[in-house]
């Protein structure tokens, strides 16, 4: 099963479309995005601390944590799964037990950035390693997994400052290391787009990218395979708990709040097969 998943994962990378993939964050929204047809989904490393911690997207965070919420996701949902592992939780060695931790719960694809995570004593603000510790990391990385199907991810950042030079000296050296795909985070240009996927000549995966920059036919020209849309789905989620439990509090009755949900709660906590299991079981008919 998890095979398959990254074999679907890898046919989007081979392929010549640009598809965005459901951001998700727990079982039931796995179930959603299957639901709803999206060929894959991601869990972010923000969404993973919102959800486990309560705590923000600051690396505190630890692989267990991110490998069990991983695993019940894809335990609920048959779609593929990328993982943004972040900086992999230490070092090469540390990057090398996140793939097989990841690669043990079904994951299909993870990504590993290279950013200075925690942030270090007296820093403001992001900070890369160099490019010879993200090499390392990114050869670690593959090496360590055990089923060839699954999927590594360089990841980096365009940040401001930086200019076209900086972002393909890393997307080469990334890409040299026998990674499958590479994940940028904050392209402002087409220029830029061009230049990475020709240093890189691998799949392209984009963050936060520039709506100037165009829509998925567009990117999929330049070899983007997948595009993120941001989180939207978990935010709505908070603000329609919040603003619920804030009109409870007020003194709403629970029955003049909108509902409808209970049908689609059944479908999605599979009640059906379960009532039929709990006949065949669980009585003595």
């Amino acid at each position: 099963m998890w095979q398959e998943r990254r074999r679907a994962f890898r046919r989007i990378l081979d392929g010549s479309a640009c598809v965005h993939p459901a951001s998700v964050f727990d079982p039931l929204s796995a179930r959603m995005a299957e639901k709803l047809g999206f060929e894959i989904s991601m869990l972010a490393g923000s969404l993973a601390s919102y959800v486990v911690l309560g705590d923000p997207d600051i690396g505190l965070m630890s692989l267990p944590e991110l490998a069990a919420q991983a695993g019940r996701i894809g335990r609920a949902g048959g779609l593929p799964l990328l993982v943004d592992a972040d900086h992999g939780f230490g070092n090469a060695l540390n990057v090398a037990r996140t793939i097989v931790e990841l690669e043990n719960v079904g994951v299909a694809a993870v990504s590993i950035e290279d950013t200075a995570l925690p942030l270090p004593y007296g820093q403001r603000g992001a900070a890369f390693i160099s490019i010879n510790e993200m090499v390392g990391k990114l050869r670690a990385a593959v090496a360590a997994r055990h089923d060839p199907e699954m999927v590594v991810v360089g990841r980096t950042t365009w940040r401001a400052g930086d200019t076209i030079a900086d972002l393909v000296g890393r997307a080469a050296a990334y890409a040299a290391t026998g990674i499958d795909a590479l994940f940028v985070v904050g392209l402002r240009e087409t220029a830029a787009l061009e230049a990475v996927a020709a240093a890189a000549n691998l799949p392209l995966i984009l963050g936060g990218a520039s709506p100037a920059m165009g829509d998925a036919v567009q990117l999929a020209r330049h070899g983007v395979r997948i595009s993120l849309q941001g989180h939207q789905p978990f935010l709505a989620a908070l603000r329609a708990t919040f603003e619920t439990m804030r009109a409870l509090r007020s003194g709403v009755r629970p029955g003049d709040l909108p509902g409808g949900g209970e049908a689609l709660l059944a479908e999605l906590t599979h009640a059906g097969s379960f009532e039929k299991a709990i006949a065949a079981y669980l009585r003595d008919e």
